[in-house]
């Protein structure tokens, strides 16, 4: 049966808390089994037997909203493409050893034309790639108030939701499941 991850955006924002252990058996109670949620974060890994992703978003997009009360945007990636992602390399390793890259996971790939516009917000504090359905973002500020960018930024110049994980809780999670 195939593994998926599931990368909640603004679950736990707002004054919305969720607890894992519930939201665990959220999962569970639209059927899917092993469910798990990882380093007490809005990533919640689970097994299903469907091999469609963008059903199980809208499938657990449903659910969330019904039972939660507000809209939970919800992307998800089988654990081989969250693999694939952990493991792409877009910027160089001396690059990647200094600084910290963010992984912005969105539904679907980007147009070319907002793909460009995008990467027009390359500069020497940010540094942006586009690959496939994510935006790897690399950050050489110390803090990230000191960016300009933003995933908020990112998804109005996409006309896309994302949701940003640091690329090492993306390689924690492929390590555990692949």
């Amino acid at each position: 049966m195939p593994k998926y991850v599931a990368l909640l955006r603004a679950i736990n924002v707002g004054g919305h808390t969720v607890k894992m252990d519930y939201l665990r058996s959220l999962f569970a109670a639209i059927g899917f089994s092993n469910v798990e949620t990882f380093i007490a974060s809005v990533n919640v890994i689970f097994d299903s037997k469907s091999k469609d992703g963008p059903a199980l978003e809208r499938k657990i997009e449903k659910h969330l909203q019904a039972t939660l009360g507000y809209e939970v945007k919800t992307f998800v990636r089988a654990i081989s493409e969250l693999a694939a992602v952990a493991d792409y390399k877009p910027f160089s390793e001396s690059e990647l050893n200094a600084h910290t890259l963010y992984v912005g996971f969105v539904a679907d790939k980007p147009s070319d034309q907002s793909t460009q516009k995008l990467l027009s917000f390359n500069c020497e504090v940010d540094d942006l790639h586009v690959h496939g359905r994510e935006v790897f973002w690399l950050c050489r500020a110390k803090m990230m108030s000191d960016s300009k960018f933003s995933g908020a930024l990112a998804e109005k110049i996409l006309g896309l939701q994302a949701t940003f994980r640091n690329s090492t809780t993306v390689k924690k999670i492929a390590a555990k499941y692949r």
